[in-house]
């Protein structure tokens, strides 16, 4: 078996007066080129006991594992190819990314989906590659059924192990024929099969003869939520600069994770960033209040992620998708923080006037969580009796609303999917 060189898995060193919270454990396996040199790395969740790809081992490795990391170590400069599900995609950690550094590697539907099904996705592919991002299928793409799939592709990833040798031809040539995309020759096990597709022209290959796939352990730490908080309230009131480098100056934890994520290979800066003052204006304050609000959702209290924080973000992402369907953009996000900060009460431990006096909210989000008035409250009402399972109350809201069953149900299960993007 030939091998790339790969780096020892490394933990990196923290800094002064921060102490391990968790230890996360990353499986990486080289893409290399045809003369064995590495192109990229498909990363897989390995902190769980089963290894089992679920959509927190997508989206959630790109916030988590390449925000703190210490992902040079991980990746380097290379490209970063993460496994998604359809749900994740829809996720807010996308919007942290550079879409430069990232495939995204999307399966192809079950046998049984319909027509229909097939179609519906186009919008948000088309969506994600507006943005910059490359996607990246299974061979399966090239089925009949998938043929308006195939402008989308920038790559196309043939499994060794499902065909013949001798079928490999005509499946190259069909996908040379009908899409401008890279093939990665996977699961190369053999150097037959590397001969072989090496010989059909195929530039990309990944699998055992080439590397085994190796456990980087990364730490992983994270501020307390009442220090997130304050630097929530600062960006929500459009405080100078200056402020907020003033409170990353004064929480190692919060300016540690900041400028990981900042310069780590996904958000693709070509220049390390070591000021607070520039990482924030790097950010930007939109970007840097989606980061914050995440950060809090995940923050650990006792070693263990709170199930609250998972309630939280499944209201405020189920609110952000039945307001966009209704609302301005902006309203949408607003919808997001009310649907966030309606368990801000029971986060912190203190009355909920009490928690909104600790940070700036427009008024609307304010009568919302307070009183139950104003644009947001019918969704705040519909989502609380999602998840109550109460059908009157779920009926009556959504009929105020002019919302289906279809649509509220299709958005709750879109929530869930989303959220569980967010545990580790």
């Amino acid at each position: 078996m030939n091998s790339v060189n790969n780096t020892p898995a490394l933990t990196p060193s923290l800094p002064a007066g921060i102490t391990d919270d968790s230890v996360s454990m990353i499986g990486r396996q080289a893409i290399v080129n045809e003369r064995r040199e590495v192109f990229g790395y498909e990363l897989f969740d390995r902190s769980t006991a089963s290894n089992a790809h679920t959509a927190a081992s997508d989206a959630a490795m790109l916030f988590n594992a390449l925000s703190y990391a210490g992902n040079e170590a991980l990746v380097g400069r290379k490209l970063v190819f993460i496994n998604c599900t359809h749900e994740s995609l829809r996720g807010g950690h996308l919007e942290l990314i550079h879409p430069d550094k990232v495939i995204l590697e999307i399966p192809t539907l079950g046998e049984e989906a319909s027509a229909a099904e097939i179609a519906a996705a186009i919008p948000l592919f088309e969506g994600l590659r507006q943005r910059g991002f490359r996607l990246a299928f299974d061979q399966n793409l090239l089925r009949r059924a998938y043929v308006n799939w195939l402008p989308m592709a920038s790559f196309i990833k043939l499994d060794m192990l499902t065909f013949p040798l001798e079928n490999a031809q005509a499946l190259v040539k069909f996908a040379r024929t009908h899409t401008t995309a890279q093939i990665v020759a996977e699961k190369v096990e053999t150097q037959a099969q590397f001969e072989h597709m090496h010989e059909l022209g195929v530039k990309l290959f990944q699998g055992f003869w080439f590397a085994t796939p190796d456990l980087v352990h990364t730490r992983t730490v994270r501020p307390s939520q009442a220090i997130i908080l304050q630097l929530i309230n600062l960006v929500r009131n459009q405080s100078s600069t200056a402020e907020i480098e003033d409170l990353l100056k004064k929480d190692p934890t919060l300016s540690f994770n900041l400028l990981r994520f900042i310069n780590s290979s996904g958000f693709g800066l070509s220049c390390e960033i070591t000021s607070f003052r520039h990482a924030v204006m790097i950010l930007g304050l939109k970007k840097l209040f989606r980061w914050a609000a995440l950060l809090m959702t995940t923050s650990r209290t006792g070693g263990s992620a709170p199930a609250v924080g998972q309630t939280a973000v499944v209201r405020g992402r189920l609110m952000e998708l039945l307001a966009s369907e209704l609302l301005p953009a902006e309203e949408a996000d607003n919808a997001f923080v009310v649907g966030v900060f309606s368990l801000l009460d029971t986060i912190l431990g203190i009355p909920m006037d009490q928690a909104l006096n600790s940070i700036a909210l427009p008024q609307p989000v304010v009568d919302a969580l307070l009183h139950r008035t104003g644009v947001y409250a019918p969704f705040l009402d519909l989502v609380l009796a999602c998840e109550s399972g109460d059908e009157e109350a779920f009926a009556r809201n959504s009929d105020a609303l002019h919302l289906s069953n279809h649509q509220v149900n299709w958005a709750h299960l879109q929530a869930l999917a989303w959220a569980d993007t967010l545990s580790d």
